[in-house]
C-alpha cells in the first residue's frame, strides 16, 4: 500500500508534534514585532500572514503583543496628564 502523495509530501506530516520542519526558518525578535506591530493597525498582507504563520513563534508575539499593549497604554496615559496639565 503506497503513502497517499499529499500526505507524504507535507512538511509536518512525520515530525513530532511541536517541533518545526526540517528547514523552516525561524523569525528573529524584529520580524517578530514588526509583524505585531502591523497587527496592532490591522493592515497584514495575506502573502505576509502566510509567511508569519510559519517562522514566527507563537509563544514570542504573546510577549511582544502585550509589550506593545502595554507600551501603548502607558503613552497614552502620558498623553492624558500632558493634555491635562
Amino acid at each position: 500500500m503506497r503513502p497517499d502523495p499529499v500526505v507524504a509530501d507535507h512538511p509536518k506530516s512525520t515530525q513530532v508534534p511541536g517541533q518545526d520542519a526540517p528547514g523552516t526558518p525561524r523569525a528573529g525578535f524584529f520580524s517578530t514585532l514588526r509583524a505585531v506591530a502591523w497587527s496592532f493597525f490591522g493592515v497584514r498582507a495575506g502573502k505576509a500572514h502566510e509567511a508569519d504563520m510559519v517562522s514566527l513563534n507563537p509563544i514570542h508575539v504573546v510577549i511582544v503583543g502585550i509589550g506593545l499593549a502595554v507600551l501603548f497604554v502607558l503613552t497614552l496615559i502620558g498623553v492624558v496628564r500632558l493634555v491635562v496639565a
